[in-house]
């Protein structure tokens, strides 16, 4: 329960409504980031980097929740004690070896049944020392995936250079683009880009109107055909499995440069709805489910102005476009069972013709919008409900991250992966995917009733991702062969 204190403090900080939203007892959704390092764990030298680093710098990393006389929920400054936020945890057997399993097998209790304590600040860190992991959680009231991954690299150094902070990968921004394309032409020229800008403009009018009706209707009662995938209300209290599924960025570049202006989530997601085809095969008898069955996905996008990580200085800013925070929004991305298709890139294709349209609109604005105006208006009963209703209405969540290029280290002890999952939803799959040093992880949450074999699903992408990488270097050959 939240500190009820008797007079409000000139320092207190009011709770945004994204923030009271994460801290409902039906939401309450804390993030689990499993944090794998190449050696031993030293304790100490670890809470020695804990205590100098930008994290606890931060004031939300030093605030407990309070509620005043009124009913309002603030943050408050308090003193911070390590001791109860840095843990040593005993997990698994002796017997049993595979590190991977078991750190999953850890996560997987966590995401259905370890709640954060509000006497505290919302965050601890727990050490799994014979695995050589460690689980960083984190209460999802405190910020979103942008800004906890931009804090976490901010605490970090290179693994080569120690005396260098590890550094965050540079996005350009797509209007940026299309400023440098309109300097670079003349005065004729710049009609025919004007005229193009305004057809953009109508379009991203009308599919922002489109999706937004569509978004509203997924609150209300349009929802997903019943599958061997599908979740429901209650689920979110079942018990969980977790697997891994491992790409390699360069085999996604690959796919990638195989087709004009394609990007990472466009190829991500043609091996989300290939591989999901894969398993309802593996799963459902030859008639079930249907050709062309649309199975829709709940995509997490950061809406802030300047897109991809960014340097904390530019998020801790109140005026900065890139605030800390919880600035995202959700968009509805739906994908297609197919049986057979001869073609693996046509998934990537469908999914670029798909995100495209999507990219164009105000679909996540308009979700993050709608959602703080609820909770300020309607309070948080109607947006949990409405959230609810559009997360029983589809059929899984997907999120990516970008991580550090390079390969980083903590407290002098190089990093080997970064993975990260959050607390259940009523979806009986939950997505989500961390890159790091020319890998990209996905963690694959999952209601062990429903899919009892997570692995077999994390091998349906991997082998997805694998054909699609032959089909693109075979379209290469025969382009080469062409133009020769």
């Amino acid at each position: 329960m939240e500190r009820e204190v008797a007079a409000h403090r000139e320092d207190d900080e009011p709770l945004t409504p994204a923030g009271r939203f994460f801290l409902q007892p039906e939401m309450n959704q804390v993030i689990n980031c499993a944090i794998g390092m190449k050696n031993p764990i030293d304790i100490e030298a670890l809470k020695d980097a804990i205590k100098d680093s930008l994290m606890l710098q931060h004031p939300r990393f030093r605030s407990v929740l309070v509620r005043d006389k009124q009913g309002r929920e603030h943050w408050r400054q308090t003193q911070l004690d390590l001791d109860n936020h840095v843990f040593l945890r005993e997990i698994g057997s002796e017997e049993n070896d595979d590190d991977e399993t078991v750190v999953n097998d850890y996560l997987a209790d966590l995401a259905v049944s370890s709640p954060m304590s509000t006497d505290k600040p919302l965050w601890e860190l727990n050490v799994v020392r014979a695995r050589k992991c460690c689980v960083l959680r984190i209460h999802h009231a405190l910020g979103d995936g942008i800004s906890l991954m931009s804090l976490f690299i901010a605490c970090c150094r290179k693994a080569d250079r120690p005396d260098q902070m590890a550094t965050i990968p540079n996005n350009s921004s797509s209007s940026s683009i299309l400023r440098r394309e309109g300097e670079k032409i003349g005065i004729g020229g710049r009609l025919r880009w004007i005229w193009r800008m305004w057809l953009r403009l109508m379009m991203a009018a009308w599919f922002t109107l489109v999706y937004a009706m569509e978004f509203l209707l997924r609150c209300l009662w349009v929802k997903d055909e019943k599958t061997a995938i599908s979740g429901g209300d209650g689920v979110e209290l079942w018990p969980r499995k977790i697997a891994t599924a491992k790409f390699s960025i360069d085999d996604m570049k690959a796919v990638k440069r195989a087709l004009v202006n394609a990007t990472i989530n466009d190829v991500l997601f043609g091996v989300i709805s290939s591989g999901l085809s894969r398993y309802l095969d593996l799963k459902t008898s030859k008639t079930e489910p249907r050709e062309g069955i649309q199975i829709s996905g709940l995509s997490m996008v950061n809406i802030r102005k300047q897109p991809g990580l960014q340097e904390m200085s530019k998020l801790v800013k109140s005026k900065s476009g890139s605030r800390w925070g919880n600035q995202f929004g959700f968009m509805i991305l739906p994908v297609y069972y197919h049986r057979e298709v001869n073609d693996p890139l046509q998934y990537v294709k469908r999914a670029k013709a798909m995100i495209d349209k999507k990219k164009l609109s105000l679909e996540a604005h308009f979700s993050y919008k709608i959602a703080a105006l609820v909770m300020s208006l309607l309070g948080p009963k109607v947006a949990i409900y409405l959230n609810h209703r559009i997360v029983c209405n589809t059929t899984f969540t997907i999120s990516n991250v970008l991580g550090p290029q390079e390969e980083i280290m903590i407290a002098g002890n190089p990093i080997n992966y970064i993975r990260v999952n959050t607390a259940a939803l009523t979806h009986a799959i939950t997505m989500h995917m961390v890159s790091y040093a020319g890998r990209a992880e996905m963690q694959i949450l999952v209601a062990k009733d429903i899919i009892p074999d997570p692995k077999v699903l994390a091998k349906c992408f991997e082998d997805a991702l694998l054909e699609m990488k032959d089909a693109a270097a075979t379209s290469t050959a025969v382009q080469e062969g062409k133009d020769s």
